[in-house]
C-alpha cells in the first residue's frame, strides 16, 4: 500500500533543493567570474550576471599559460592512473581469490595493510625511487664491484653509475600511482560472490585460467570496473602533490597544478577572471565523465552492494 504524503514530499524536495543551490551557487560565481573582464573584476560590488568575455579569458589562459598542454597532461595522467589501477588490481584480486599457492593470505593482507600508507606517508621514498629508477641496480653494483662494466658500457674510463630519471615524464607521474590496495580489495570481494558453479564448468569445458578470467569474470565486472574507473579517474585528475614534485617544467604540468600558477600575484592586478575561467575548464572533463557515464556509476555501485 502506498500512503500520499504530499506535506512530506514537498518538504523533502525543498530540502533537496537548498542542498542542490548550497552546492551549485559557488559554481555559479565561479562561471561568472569567468565571464569577466580585467576591468569588471575591479568593481565593488562585483557583476553577478555573466559578461562576454568567457573565450577571450580561455583563449589568454591557453596561449599565455600552457593551459592547453596543461590539460592534455592532466587527460594522459588521469587515463593512466586508471588503466593501471584497473588492470593491476583487477589481475592481483584474480590471483588472491582463484590461486592456491604459499603465502597468498598473507599477500593479500599485506596488500590491504598498504591503505593504510596514503601517498603522503611515503612521498619521499616514492619520490626518490622515481627521481633514480636504476638505484637498486647502482646499490648492486657497488656491492659487487661492477662499477667497470658500468664505465665500459658508458664509453668512459671514470667510475660511473646507471642513472634513469622519470622527472618530467608521463611514467614519472603514472607509474608511482597505478597501484591500489582499495581496488583490489574491492574486485576481490565482487569475485568472492561469483558462483562456484561457474569456475566448475569453466573447469569441465577445459577452459584455462585465463579464459576463465577473460570470458566470465571480465563481462561480470563490467559495471563495476567502470564504476570503479570513474572514482579512479577523477582522482587521478585531482592528483596535486605528487604532479607538483614530479614537474619542474611548465610543458609538464597538470591542470590542477596550473591553477596555482594563475593567481593573482600579491603586488599585481587581480587575474580572479583567468583563475575562475581556468577552474572552469579544469572542472568540466570529471563532470562530462560522471554526466555520460552516470547510469553505469549508480549501477557498478548497486552492483558492489549487492
Amino acid at each position: 500500500m502506498l500512503e500520499k504524503t504530499p506535506v512530506l514530499d514537498l518538504i523533502c524536495h525543498l530540502i533537496l533543493l537548498l542542498g542542490a543551490a548550497l552546492v551549485c551557487l559557488p559554481l555559479y560565481f565561479v562561471f561568472v567570474t569567468g565571464t569577466l573582464s580585467q576591468e569588471e573584476v575591479l568593481v565593488v560590488p562585483m557583476s553577478r550576471l555573466p559578461s562576454n568575455q568567457f573565450f577571450v579569458n580561455l583563449a589568454t589562459i591557453l596561449e599565455k599559460a600552457s593551459f592547453g598542454r596543461q590539460l592534455l597532461n592532466s587527460f594522459v595522467v588521469a587515463l593512466g592512473v586508471t588503466v593501471g589501477k584497473l588492470s593491476i588490481s583487477i589481475i592481483a584480486a584474480f590471483a588472491v581469490t582463484y590461486f592456491r599457492f604459499p603465502f597468498r593470505k598473507t599477500a593479500f593482507w599485506l596488500i590491504f595493510v598498504s591503505l593504510m600508507l596514503p601517498i603522503e606517508v611515503r612521498i619521499v621514498p616514492t619520490y626518490e625511487s622515481a627521481a633514480n629508477v636504476a638505484l637498486p641496480l647502482n646499490v648492486l653494483s657497488t656491492w659487487f664491484d661492477l662499477s667497470g662494466l658500468f664505465s665500459r658500457i658508458a664509453g668512459r674510463d671514470v667510475e660511473v653509475g646507471l642513472d634513469w630519471n622519470m622527472v618530467n615524464t608521463y611514467p614519472g607521474l603514472i607509474l608511482p600511482l597505478i597501484a591500489s590496495a582499495t581496488a583490489t580489495f574491492l574486485f576481490r570481494q565482487f569475485f568472492l560472490t561469483v558462483p562456484d558453479e561457474l569456475l566448475e564448468a569453466a573447469l569441465i569445458d577445459g577452459a584455462r585460467p585465463m579464459q576463465f578470467f577473460r570470458l566470465i569474470l571480465l563481462p561480470l565486472s563490467r559495471s563495476n570496473i567502470i564504476a570503479l574507473g570513474i572514482i579512479l579517474f577523477l582522482a587521478g585528475w585531482n592528483q596535486y602533490l605528487w604532479p607538483l614534485l614530479m614537474t619542474t617544467d611548465l610543458q609538464m604540468s597538470t591542470a590542477v597544478v596550473g591553477l596555482k600558477k594563475l593567481l593573482p600575484p600579491p603586488d599585481g592586478l587581480p587575474s580572479w577572471h583567468l583563475l575562475m575561467n581556468a577552474a572552469l575548464i579544469t572542472m568540466l572533463p570529471p563532470a562530462l565523465v560522471i554526466l555520460v557515464l552516470q547510469r553505469w556509476f549508480v549501477k557498478g555501485l548497486i552492483d558492489s552492494g549487492k
